[in-house]
């Protein structure tokens, strides 16, 4: 096949978030069974940063990168990149099947226009973006109305990441019977093996008999990690030998989140490290005890994954998506932080609970969760969705 991707902001870009990572995995798995994958995206790479060269191969997967109109209107998801617009009109039928990636960006609409007008079948995978579940609600709403809907309508494949999504698109009016569960993967030999403790305690000066509590993600308010700081000053009266790593950029709390430790008195209990990536956010997990994902709302989250296949155990609210995978390898918490704190005290202190929690997580990745098996059902959908568009 040859797939068009629409990301928004793609490799290298991981700043922005789980979507970056997971569209990444999927192409490459993608090229690597022999598929012919190109990426359309924004040049923008973080807040500050743009890629340089408009055009890469990377991984066997051709990336083309447009100029957008402004970094610090992409980096609060405004992301507009004007030569998009020419490149899907003059290549979109050359192309098999379109995969579009979040449900209400600048690229949907031009993708939607072109593909209806061409004749190719386009999916789209909302990757956690259809609720109104945080800001800009009015605008949401407006975009909906004028284009939103219409976008899921047409599309001949809506990609969920959990049961709980595709009852959201169900809501929404979607017809079911396009409405495909397809959770994100990852590769597990890619952590195996080599990766040694301590690297990251040594790093940041961290004794090895201090209990470390990792957090790892973009530090936004969606991401409750105001909850996990309250939770930990809870935790440090039963158990003082604990240290809170925060991992991740900032997304628009970090300010907020030091003020509160400040308060809290923590300053010498918390280590806000910035952005983590690569080889060094590996060493966080494996040097960790203990990852948490307090979300107020998460579709799916690979850190839970990375976490699982580093060997590290996890604990989620009841509030992310995943938490029902979580039931069967970690602990899942209500949003309370005396809950969250007396979660993470049991998982430190009981260790056969902790070894049980990491092999059923990688026994996970292993059997529902291995890119392999992803990218089998996500070649499916795209089939699925070309014979679909054939006979409309």
């Amino acid at each position: 096949m040859k797939i068009l991707q629409l990301n928004p902001a793609f490799y290298p870009a991981f700043a922005y978030g789980g979507t970056v990572k997971s569209s990444y995995i999927i192409s490459k798995a993608l090229v690597k069974r022999g598929h012919d994958v190109t990426v359309y995206t924004s040049d923008t790479i973080d807040k500050h940063t743009r890629q340089k060269n408009l055009y890469l191969e990377h991984e066997g997967i051709k990336i083309h990168y447009f100029r957008n109109v402004s970094n610090l209107l992409a980096w609060h998801r405004y992301l507009f990149y004007p030569g998009l617009v020419s490149a899907i009109r003059d290549n979109i039928e050359n192309f098999d099947v379109v995969h579009l990636h979040g449900a209400r960006n600048f690229q949907n609409i031009v993708a939607m226009h072109y593909a209806t007008k061409y004749g190719i079948p386009y999916v789209i995978q909302p990757r956690g973006s259809l609720p109104l579940h945080s800001g800009k609600h009015n605008m949401k709403r407006m975009f909906d109305t004028v284009w939103g809907y219409r976008i899921l309508k047409d599309a001949k494949g809506i990609i969920a990441s959990t049961s709980q999504e595709a009852e959201q698109a169900i809501k929404l009016g979607m017809d079911e019977n396009k409405i495909y569960i397809i959770p994100n993967g990852i590769d597990p030999s890619k952590y195996e093996a080599f990766l040694s403790r301590g690297e990251f305690r040594a790093i940041y000066g961290i004794p090895s008999d201090t209990y470390v509590v990792l957090f790892l993600g973009r530090l936004h308010p969606i991401k409750g990690i105001d909850l996990l700081i309250r939770a930990f000053k809870i935790l440090l009266k039963k158990m003082d030998n604990c240290l809170l790593v925060i991992a991740g950029p900032d997304d628009g709390s970090l300010s907020e989140l030091k003020e509160l430790a400040e308060e809290l008195n923590l300053r010498e209990k918390v280590i806000f490290t910035g952005p983590i990536y690569g080889h060094e956010k590996l060493l966080a997990y494996v040097d960790s005890d203990v990852y948490i994902l307090p979300s107020l709302y998460e579709s799916f989250s690979n850190t839970v994954l990375e976490a699982w296949a580093c060997g590290t155990p996890v604990i989620v609210t009841e509030s992310c998506a995943i938490s029902k995978s979580v039931q069967e390898a970690g602990i899942v918490v209500k949003r309370d932080s005396n809950e969250l704190a007396e979660g993470i005290k049991k998982i430190l202190l009981d260790d056969t609970l902790s070894k049980e929690c990491c092999r059923n997580g990688k026994a996970l990745i292993k059997n529902v969760f291995n890119i392999e098996s992803v990218t089998a059902k996500m070649e499916d959908c795209y089939y699925r969705a070309i014979r679909y568009g054939k006979s409309n």
